[in-house]
């Protein structure tokens, strides 16, 4: 995989998450974002989404891309940067999208993680 052309490309992709190593996997359709190589997730139903709640006990995944299987490691990027590099980036990747606005909520904003290849 072209880590992180091909994410920036996606309009669309899903992950998949696991609250333990040994508990049945999800998959969800989130967005997902690049800016300055940094790749950016944020949770639409902040802390109450099953991804999100997941994904902070077991911050193991997996993201589907293309076809393609990446796993993935998420910590944390709540502070004002990352959330800012974030908001930027979705605004510039989703301003054709009229949902725009749910992932740019103040109550989400600290549902920002950030990706990296595991």
């Amino acid at each position: 995989m072209d880590w992180p052309g091909q994410i920036d490309a996606a309009r669309e992709i899903e992950i998949e998450t696991r609250k333990a190593e040994d508990a049945p996997a999800h998959r969800t359709p989130i967005w997902i974002v690049v800016n300055g190589g940094d790749v950016f997730v944020r949770s639409v139903r902040g802390k109450e989404g099953r991804w999100y709640r997941e994904i902070s006990a077991n911050p193991a995944a997996v993201i589907h891309v293309d076809g393609e299987s990446v796993p993935v490691r998420a910590t944390a990027a709540a502070d004002p940067e990352s959330v800012q590099r974030a908001t930027a980036g979705y605004e510039s990747k989703y301003s054709d999208s009229s949902a725009l606005d749910s992932v740019l909520r103040d109550e989400i904003l600290d549902t920002t993680l950030r990706l990296e290849p595991s």
